[in-house]
């Protein structure tokens, strides 16, 4: 009878106990990284962006919800090809950088519009379509790496982004080797740092065309069908 009380008496706690709301940058890392329907992935974008939504009308100083905001804009852009989305998301990028130019999340944003719009679009069409140039996404992602305090988010996306694009690129592979090796203290660095292990495996072997490709995978929304 006790067992059965006792029982009882945890299931109703466990039941009522609140279910923690995903962050916006939960919800953006999910459907970035772990959804590969794009219907699916655009659903958890629009729950990242209410999210945010909600927290900058409670706190309109709040810079990570506006980093969300900014990110989820990008996202869409990024699986809908919407012209207009994308240069919203770069002002906002450009916007954050601008206002902190120490903050090496804002740094990577900037940094990896420009460069993730050159692995789709070819450099050319690129700079024509969105102004986007590859020189000025190298030098943000190289200053969101110094800023980066040895996480191996920044490195790691650094990484991908340049063998994503030249897989001789030796700046690239240094990065992604210095990953394998950063630390991490969240669950987006132990994701770079896998990644960059999958990468750096294929480029010791020689196998530069396979490290590009999945390079290309590895990045946000690469297992996604557009």
């Amino acid at each position: 009878m006790k067992r059965t009380t006792i029982a009882a008496a945890m299931l109703s706690l466990v039941i009522a106990a609140p279910v923690r709301a995903e962050t916006p940058r939960e919800l953006l890392l999910d459907a970035a990284f772990d959804t590969h329907d794009k219907a699916n992935a655009l659903k958890r974008i629009d729950q990242a962006q209410g999210a945010a939504t909600a927290q900058l009308a409670r706190t309109p100083a709040d810079r990570d919800a506006r980093l969300s905001m900014a990110m989820a804009v990008g996202y869409r852009a990024k699986l809908t090809r919407s012209r207009g989305e994308a240069m919203s998301a770069k002002r906002l990028f450009d916007g954050l950088a601008a206002t902190d130019p120490r903050d090496p999340e804002a740094a990577a944003a900037v940094g990896c519009w420009h460069l993730d719009s050159v692995i789709e679009l070819g450099g050319m069409i690129a700079g024509m379509a969105l102004g986007a140039k590859k020189a000025t996404g190298l030098a943000a992602m190289d200053r969101a790496v110094a800023l980066g305090g040895g996480r191996a988010m920044f490195p790691g996306l650094a990484g991908l982004l340049r063998i994503a694009i030249d897989p001789a690129d030796a700046r690239g592979r240094a990065l992604i080797d210095m990953t394998t090796r950063a630390q991490t203290p969240e669950k987006v660095d132990k994701l770079f740092q896998r990644s960059a292990a999958a990468v750096l495996a294929q480029l010791r072997a020689g196998r530069g065309e396979l490290a590009q490709e999945l390079a290309k995978e590895l990045l946000p929304f690469g297992k996604v069908k557009r």
